[in-house]
Parts: structure tokens; sequence; C-alpha cells
């Protein structure tokens, strides 16, 4: 991939087959992280007479997943409690979308995209989120390569890094295109 451009009123990539699909993997692990937490969600008499859809009140236990879906509000865990369960559900409606976008305009063997600027928007939200798990899973806490890659420059943690850059590296030209 050389990067996003904007071409006219559309921002252009080329993948190249590989690359398309692990953008298309990386993103659909986390639509299946967020579809178990759309599971957990309580069942509630009320909610299901009014239409109104809650969540549930507690703070995924998965660290990736709470990153993704952080406190509402850092000093009052009870009003974070009730504002999670009112607003999560639509927040992870929001991250599937911009996650089915993602794949809808993502062609499966590589190739061109050509986003218009609400689907570049959803590729941005889509490729954070991704980066976002990833830099919780790697535990990176700053710019330095995580303790794991550097116990073991060979191993997963190393692959699992270098992708990880190489999705900062696409998100990058994508929000600079957007910005020409």
């Amino acid at each position: 991939m050389h990067g996003f451009r904007r071409r006219f009123a559309k921002v252009t990539a080329t993948l190249e087959p590989m690359e398309a699909t692990l953008i298309a993997d990386l993103v659909d692990q986390v639509r299946q992280l967020l579809a178990q937490r759309r599971q957990d969600r309580p069942q509630d008499p009320l909610a299901q007479l009014t239409g109104i859809t809650v969540g549930p009140a507690d703070t995924p236990d998965d660290p990736a997943l709470a990153r993704l879906l952080p406190d509402f509000h850092a000093e009052d865990a009870e009003l974070s409690a009730g504002l999670r369960q009112l607003r999560e559900p639509e927040l992870i409606e929001a991250k599937d979308t911009a996650a089915r976008t993602l794949l809808d305009t993502l062609p499966p063997g590589g190739g061109t995209v050509r986003l218009d600027e609400a689907q570049a928007n959803a590729w941005m939200t889509a490729l954070n989120d991704v980066r976002l798990a990833m830099a919780e899973r790697l535990q990176i806490t700053d710019d330095d390569e995580p303790a794991a890659v550097r116990a073991d420059p060979d191993g997963p943690a190393a692959a699992m890094y270098a992708t990880y850059r190489w999705l900062s590296a696409v998100l990058d030209s994508l929000v600079a295109a957007t910005m020409d």
C-alpha cells in the first residue's frame, strides 16, 4: 500500500490482497469482541415494553473491550454505570456500523479503495478501534516497543506490533488525505 490520496471528491488507496485480508480479519475480530459484549446486556422488562435497549452497567472484564468502551465518568462510578446502561448499546452499534462500512468498501481480493467523506470517517473509526484493541493486548503505554517485543523480537508479539505500526501508518495516511 502506498497510502491514501485525495482524488477529486474521493480518498483512494490501493491495497494488496494480503493487506485487504489482514484489515478485514482484524476488523472482524473487533466486531466479534463487540458482539460478545452486546450479548451481555441484561433482560429488562421495562426496556422491552418501551423499546429502549439497555446495556450492562459494569465495565467490561476484557481490557481490550474496556478500552473500546471506557467508563463514561471517571469519578462517579454510579453515574458511569447508569450512563453505560443507556449509552453503551448505541456506542457499540456506531462502532459496528463503522466496521461494516469498512468491510463493505474493502475490495476482498485487494485493489483500489475509493471512499467518500462518510466512508473515510467510518474507516478511521474502525481502524482506530482495531489499534486500540491491539494496543491493549500488547500493553502499549507509550511510543516505546512493548516489553514482550523487546523480550522476544521474533515472537508473536513482534508480529502483532509490526501490524499495529502498519495500521498506524495506514490510519495516518487516511487522516492526512481527508485533511487535504
